[in-house]
Formats: C-alpha cells, sequence, structure tokens
C-alpha cells in the first residue's frame, strides 16, 4: 500500500500508523528507514528523506508556507511550499517539526520536540526551539 501512495519506498523502510500526508507521491523514502507513530508529513512540495533515518513519534515535516505580511492573501487561504530534505543516518527525535525549505545533513540528530527552521550541517546535535546546533558529532 506504501509502495502505491508514496513517489517510493525504499527496501526495509516501515511506518507506523497514524501516517498523515497531503499527497504522498511527492514523498520519496530511502532504504531502512523508520516512521514511529502519528507522523504528519504535508507534502506539498517534495520531502525527501535518506536511508536509515529514524523518525520519531508525532514528528512533522511542513513544506507549507503562508503569507505572513499578506493579510488578505492570508485571508484567502493563499499558500506556497518549499522542498524538505533529511539526509541518511538522521535521527529526528519525537515531536520533531521541520518548516519548510529546510535540509537535514546526514548523520544529524535533532532533539526531542525541536523546531527545525534552518538548514542543519551533516554530523550535529541539535536542539530547541528554534533548533540551534550545541555540537558536532564526530563518529
Amino acid at each position: 500500500m506504501l509502495r502505491e501512495l508514496l513517489g517510493e519506498v525504499g527496501e526495509g523502510s516501515w511506518i507506523m500508523p497514524r501516517f498523515q500526508c497531503d499527497y504522498g507521491y511527492l514523498i520519496r523514502l530511502g532504504s531502512n528507514s523508520f516512521l514511529n507513530y502519528d507522523a504528519i508529513l504535508l507534502d506539498c512540495a517534495s520531502i525527501t528523506i535518506g536511508d536509515d533515518v529514524s523518525i520519531g513519534p508525532r514528528v512533522q515535516l511542513l513544506t507549507a508556507l503562508h503569507p505572513v505580511d499578506e493579510h488578505g492573501m492570508r485571508r484567502q487561504r493563499w499558500e506556497r511550499a518549499e522542498p524538505i530534505v533529511i539526509g541518511n543516518n538522521v535521527w529526528l527525535g519525537g515531536g520533531v517539526i521541520v518548516c519548510a525549505g529546510v535540509t537535514v545533513g546526514d548523520n544529524a540528530v535533532v532533539g526531542a520536540g525541536s523546531v527545525v527552521t534552518r538548514d542543519l550541517p551533516a554530523r550535529v546535535l541539535a536542539v530547541g526551539n528554534p533548533a540551534r546546533v550545541i555540537r558536532k558529532l564526530d563518529r
């Protein structure tokens, strides 16, 4: 069923219920990756998830953006979207929110409850709201 819904599902990947998305076909899930319970992927733009990624419960990947300064457009429900890219061997802790246009580099770890509003480089630990790099991961 996932292979019919999503644009791509790599070997050995699985998604726990309840999984919610807008379109599905804009989501690419690499090999051996895992999405825990209650994942929400708003794929108004592409969402690419690499290989060996672990995504905790209630994580949200949100590609949609709404006008900030244009009140009339917001009232009319205008929106646009920017893609999200999650690199290989990334771990997103429970409740993480990744905002539109963000790339998370390979081997990064994002602590539970963090809100990722800008790109994170590879091999870092990031936490908080907004998520900030607190140290590099050497191994």
